[in-house]
């Protein structure tokens, strides 16, 4: 099975103390590797304000991951946090389509705009014309 890139946030309590949410974050890191994905980035983002309340909290600790895998470590990954107290909400996203899409638009839009810079005059042309003009 191919590889693809996964983003995974959650959002854990905040009354949740420090230690804990280090250690969660470390089980994270260690079960996708055990199931054979790798951890790409991992980027703790901490306190912020939820969008809309959620147990009758209006912050949580975010945390995201970035992923590459078959999948199957993000199936085990998901089931795990369905049922931990401490995560209050979580989603997984597959990028690696998308941002295959994004590099084919910008390296169209890079070549557009190399092809209309030959056609644009240099900076010395513009001021020899403006010079032209001027006599």
């Amino acid at each position: 099975m191919a590889n693809r890139t996964y983003e995974v946030m959650y959002i854990v309590d905040p009354d949740t103390p420090t230690e804990r949410i280090g250690k969660l974050n470390e089980a994270v890191g260690k079960l996708v590797e055990k199931e054979g994905g790798t951890v790409i980035r991992m980027d703790d983002m901490g306190i912020r304000t939820l969008a809309y309340p959620i147990n009758k909290k209006s912050e949580g600790y975010y945390v995201l991951y970035e992923i590459e895998g078959t999948g199957q470590e993000i199936a085990e990954l998901e089931r795990r946090m369905r049922v931990n107290d401490m995560i209050i909400r979580y989603i997984t996203v597959r990028v690696d389509e998308d941002r295959k899409t994004a590099e084919k638009l910008r390296s169209r839009r890079e070549k557009r705009a190399e092809n209309r810079a030959r056609f644009r005059p240099t900076e010395e042309q513009v001021a020899a014309s403006e010079e032209a003009v001027a006599q």
